[in-house]
């Protein structure tokens, strides 16, 4: 039994060192990836949600003030 603990201890640490290496070896490529995401969310994304921003709150303006005649109209 003595002898199983220790083959089981040793797969498990060969299987830890094994994921060490793999996710050492895809770091690299993870911070490359979110690197890029961050730079098309910033390039690409941000400034259409800056413009559409403006013309959403216009839209919803609109619309209030088409809700808020609408009530008016039902008091009076």
């Amino acid at each position: 039994m003595e002898n199983e603990t220790r083959t089981d201890s040793s797969r498990f640490q060969d299987f830890g060192r094994k994921v060490d290496e793999r996710f050492s070896e895809a770091l690299p490529r993870v911070e490359d990836e979110v690197k890029r995401v961050i730079a098309f969310l910033n390039d690409e994304v941000v400034p259409h949600v800056r413009q559409n921003s403006s013309q959403a709150l216009r839209l919803a303006a609109e619309q209030l003030n088409k809700l808020a005649e609408h009530l008016d109209r039902r008091r009076g």
